[in-house]
């Protein structure tokens, strides 16, 4: 991790931060830190912190938990042509939050990312077309970036949980649902699939298991 443009994958956007200020020498740091995510307000404020003149080198933190595309390409323009003696670095949790436009002109350094446990807010054991109608309003206006996590979590739970018929062909197409969302395909639509497609396929748990000796005396 050096001072630089860059982006950062960290979940901890505090320790990133303070690692690095141990790496500050003669540049004055600007954070511009939002609790979730990162606003179009914001970028005005990036723009706005941007245009002051410095002899100086000037590091724009921006550290949240989302970035909208609408942000991001925002930010293109600074990218581009950024003003002089100026660093931006881009904090984010996930790196497929990252646009590849903004990829292709920053670096990309992955910190050491915390194991923390993602809250679905859903008990996907226990899936039942209520909930499943109302974890998709839910998440009606989440990114493609943000939803996919989601979805190979509730992937994992479902997979781990046993109360699903899994054959290989409708993991395959679990797993060719999630992958879409990387070239764009409407977030909430692939959410809905998935949960429609589990909930196909989750087992009756009012039918009781047959032992052995009622299957010999159904084949009698």
């Amino acid at each position: 991790m050096n001072i630089e443009s860059q982006v950062i994958i960290s979940s901890d956007i505090d320790e990133t931060i303070e690692k690095l200020k141990k790496l500050q020498s003669n540049e004055r740091f600007i954070e511009i830190v939002c609790e979730s995510g990162f606003l179009v307000d914001d970028i005005k404020e990036v723009f706005a912190k941007a245009s002051i003149a410095s002899e100086e080198p000037i590091v724009i933190i921006m550290a949240a938990k989302t970035f909208s595309d609408i942000v991001q390409n925002r930010l293109l323009k600074l990218l581009e042509e950024p003003p002089k003696n100026k660093v931006f670095i881009i904090i984010a949790p996930q790196k497929a939050m990252i646009l590849d436009t903004i990829k292709s002109r920053l670096p990309l350094y992955v910190s050491k990312v915390k194991n923390e446990k993602l809250e679905l807010g859903l008990d996907v054991a226990n899936l039942s077309l209520q909930s499943l109608f109302l974890f998709s309003k839910l998440h009606r206006y989440t990114k493609p970036a943000q939803i996919r996590p989601i979805v190979d979590e509730i992937i994992r739970q479902a997979i781990k949980s046993s109360q699903f018929k899994l054959d290989y062909k409708t993991l395959e197409l679990l797993g060719k649902a999630s992958k879409s969302l990387l070239f764009g395909t409407q977030a909430n639509f692939v959410l809905s699939m998935v949960l429609l497609k589990l909930l196909a396929n989750k087992k009756d748990k009012n039918l009781k298991p047959r032992t052995g000796n009622e299957t010999i005396q159904n084949r009698r």
